[in-house]
């Protein structure tokens, strides 16, 4: 048998093989009991916050009650859909303009944007001119307030029209969207919305088309985005675009036909650090009865982003 040389003898290939590996098991365990006394892993913190659309449970309530409720609620920021009782439209003169901004600084909540109902899928070009002119009015008025972006959305296929020329439209019409938002210091958020462009691999299709940084996707919470139970697949396609993020019945998570919890664990895993903005149906008139809605919203919504 061959032999190996050393300082004070020879060791022989069994003896090396050997030493090795107690050396490698000796390795192993010494790891083992570092892991063990390593801290554990820490989940992705949670950058991001509640905050609310105005659709539809704050549509009848005026502005001070908009911002009274977000106050004892602690909601952070509130999304104004066009249309609703608050009167944050783009015909607001400037000394209103200035009162609306005053309004929110004083209450401590943050002037999210402006929900509007611009969008650019029709088959007339004249249409689409004029929801892009709406839209810069838009973008003025949030720009004038302080805030951070303009919500606008597809509605789907016209009837007849190849869905790829409608995906490549729309996305041709946000580039000019795109361009005065990021001259007046603000955003574009298309919403994941309407028949056919509300599928994921859709709407990734439009951003593609469009590719203007300033310009990128509001996530709706919608029935399409689930794969067998799952929304990674869909996040996954629309994650680079991420600007916004609507959330609806959060108890869609224990009915087991919305993961929301999935959807937290991954914004936090993507360091979303942005909003969260409750988009629910219903309407409140009652102010009591929807601040009281609102304050179980939120709890159900902490214990869904705690995992």
């Amino acid at each position: 048998m061959r032999a190996i040389q050393r300082e004070q003898g020879v060791w022989s290939r069994r003896e090396v093989v050997g030493a090795g590996l107690a050396a490698a098991i000796g390795g192993v365990r010494l790891a083992a009991v570092q892991a063990a006394n390593d801290p554990p892993a820490q989940e992705a913190p949670v950058r991001f916050r509640l905050g609310l659309v105005t659709y539809n449970v704050a549509k009848d309530w005026d502005l001070p009650t908009v911002l009274r409720v977000c106050q004892e609620v602690g909601i952070a920021a509130v999304e104004c859909r066009t249309t609703h009782k608050h009167g944050v439209e783009p015909s607001l003169t400037a000394p209103q303009r200035q009162e609306v901004k005053k309004r929110f600084a004083d209450a401590g909540i943050i002037f999210w944007g402006c929900g509007t109902v611009c969008e650019f899928h029709a088959a007339d070009p004249a249409v689409v001119r004029k929801n892009i002119e709406e839209c810069k009015r838009f973008i003025d008025l949030v720009r004038d307030l302080g805030g951070k972006g303009v919500k606008v959305r597809p509605n789907g296929v016209p009837k007849g029209v190849e869905p790829a020329r409608t995906f490549e439209q729309i996305g041709k019409a946000l580039i000019e969207c795109g361009q005065a938002a990021a001259d007046a210091g603000v955003e574009i958020w298309v919403e994941v919305h309407g028949a056919v462009t509300q599928i994921p691999q859709n709407m990734r299709t439009i951003m593609e088309h469009c590719k203007h940084p300033a310009v990128g996707v509001c996530w709706n919470s919608n029935p399409t985005d689930v794969s067998r139970g799952s929304v990674a697949a869909a996040f996954a396609l629309l994650q680079p675009y991420l600007k916004s993020c609507h959330i609806n019945d959060l108890d869609n998570d224990a009915r087991g036909t919305y993961p929301y919890r999935e959807l937290f664990r991954l914004l936090r895993q993507c360091g979303y650090d942005r909003f969260t903005l409750c988009e629910v149906g219903r309407a409140y008139p009652d102010v009591a009865e929807g601040t009281a809605f609102l304050k179980r919203y939120k709890e159900q919504w902490q214990r869904l982003v705690q995992g």
